[in-house]
C-alpha cells in the first residue's frame, strides 16, 4: 500500500503511554502560544514566530486542511485529553511518513515526546499501513537526538537535507524506524511486488 492510498480519518484521539493524542479544538487557541512562542521552537522548527494568536488560529485551520488533503494529523500531547502539553505531527509524503513534535517549554522533561512518538508511530504502523516512519533532525538539536535513540530510531546513510528557514541555513539527518513485525515487507513480496 502506498503511503498516501488511504484518506485520514476527520477525527482522531490515541492514548497509550500514558498520553491522549488528540485534535486540536477552538478551546485550545488561547494556550497554544504559550506552548509554541519560544525562541528554541523557533530556532529548531518552521513553526511560525513569534507565534500568538493569529498564528493559533492559522494553524487550527491549516491543521484541519491538511488533515482534509490527507497528508498531515496535527494532533495536542495531553495526559488526559485536556491542556495541551505539545503537539505531534504525521506528515504523509512520497519521500516517507514523517513524524514531528514540540513540547511547551514548562512541559520538557517528562518524556512527553518520546511518548507521543511512539504512539504516534505505532497509529501509522497499525491504521496507515506504513513500512517506516522518519524524524528529519538537526544533528545539534541534541534533545530531538536524544528522543531518536530513545524511541528505537536508527540514523540513516542518505544524503543530509540543506535549507534555509527563517532566514538561517539548516542540515538535517535522517532517522528511521522500521515497522516492527515486517508485515508490510512480506505482505508485498507474497503479493510479487
Amino acid at each position: 500500500m502506498s503511503s498516501t492510498a488511504s484518506p485520514l480519518p476527520a477525527r482522531i484521539e490515541l492514548t497509550g503511554e500514558g498520553l491522549v493524542l488528540r485534535d486540536w479544538t477552538e478551546g485550545d487557541l488561547a494556550a497554544m502560544p504559550k506552548l509554541l512562542d519560544h525562541p528554541d521552537i523557533a530556532y529548531w522548527t518552521p513553526i511560525v514566530s513569534p507565534f500568538d494568536e493569529e498564528a493559533a488560529r492559522g494553524r487550527l485551520d491549516r491543521a484541519r486542511q491538511l488533515r482534509a488533503e490527507g497528508t498531515t494529523i496535527l494532533l495536542a500531547i495531553t495526559l488526559d485529553g485536556g491542556a495541551p502539553l505539545g503537539e505531534v505531527m504525521l506528515r504523509r509524503a512520497p519521500e516517507g511518513t514523517e513524524i514531528g513534535y514540540v513540547i511547551g517549554p514548562a512541559h520538557r522533561g517528562q518524556g512527553l515526546a518520546a511518548r507521543a512518538v511512539r504512539v504516534i508511530a505505532a497509529y501509522a504502523f497499525e491504521q496507515l499501513d506504513v513500512e517506516q516512519v522518519i524524524l528529519e533532525l538537526e544533528a545539534d538539536n541534541s534533545a530531538s537526538v536524544a528522543v531518536a535513540v530513545r524511541t528505537g530510531f536508527g540514523l540513516l546513510d542518505v544524503p543530509l537535507i540543506e535549507g534555509e528557514e527563517k532566514g538561517r541555513p539548516y542540515v538535517l539527518q535522517t532517522w528511521a524506524l522500521n515497522r516492527p513485525d515486517g508485515r508490510h515487507v512480506e505482505a508485498a513480496a507474497q503479493a510479487g511486488r
